[in-house]
């Protein structure tokens, strides 16, 4: 269950308040795996970042009894002046995992940087940081994964790999997924929440989520 409860966002600006969502209640489907869909400006990855609790809410609040991922294409809680291998634990304790030791391992693995390990990640290019968040968060058994344009990470032949290990934690656990990609979205979705005027609508057939999107961004266009 993820429950929206009353929930206000507004972002600051020379004309006052713009707001995204005024007083709004929903409540996600956790049964499958969910697209959030919306034109440009929709509020969708302000959405995303609340559900993450990245970002706050002006009011209202999220609530869920479900464990979840930080954004997968995210690089947030990696500090530069650490290791790959101390990032690694870092992330391991604040995450409750287990055993740190194979953990470790298992993140060294999957990343695929050999030594470079043991580097400092602020001598690592964005690509290489990019790895290190994704080997992290796949190595976690979360209730739901948070994927934003994900399997863009590093080289093709990861990029493969990332969708290959991506395709399997939506099989065991849920996902709740934010792209431009619609190819991507049929990989990995079975269903739709459609953004549109601040208002939240669930599409359980995931084709007929999109064509709603489709339809809405058509008529933008077409005003345009």
């Amino acid at each position: 269950m993820i429950r929206i409860e009353n929930l206000t966002k507004s972002y600051p600006s020379q004309i006052g308040p713009q707001y995204i969502f005024k007083n709004l209640n929903f409540e996600f489907p956790t049964e499958n795996n969910v697209a959030i869909l919306g034109k440009n400006g929709a509020g969708k990855s302000t959405l995303f970042r609340m559900l993450a609790k990245s970002e706050y809410p002006d009011n209202g609040r999220v609530i869920t009894n479900k464990s979840m991922s930080w954004p997968v294409a995210l690089q947030t809680g990696v500090h530069p002046q650490m290791t790959y291998r101390e990032n690694t634990r870092f992330v391991g304790r604040i995450n409750n995992v287990r055993s740190l030791s194979e953990y470790e391992n298992k993140v060294q693995e999957f990343a695929e940087l050999g030594e470079r390990f043991d580097l400092p990640v602020r001598t690592y290019s964005s690509g290489m940081r990019a790895k290190l968040v994704f080997a992290c968060c796949m190595n976690i058994d979360f209730d739901i994964y948070l994927i934003d344009e994900a399997t863009s990470v590093g080289d093709p032949l990861f990029r493969k790999k990332a969708r290959v290990s991506l395709k399997e934690k939506s099989e065991q656990a849920g996902v709740i997924m934010v792209s431009h990609e619609l190819d991507q979205i049929r990989e990995f979705c079975t269903s739709a929440v459609v953004i549109n005027d601040g208002e939240l609508t669930y599409y359980s057939d995931l084709e007929e989520g999109i064509d709603v999107y489709m339809h809405d961004a058509n008529q933008k266009k077409t005003k345009k």
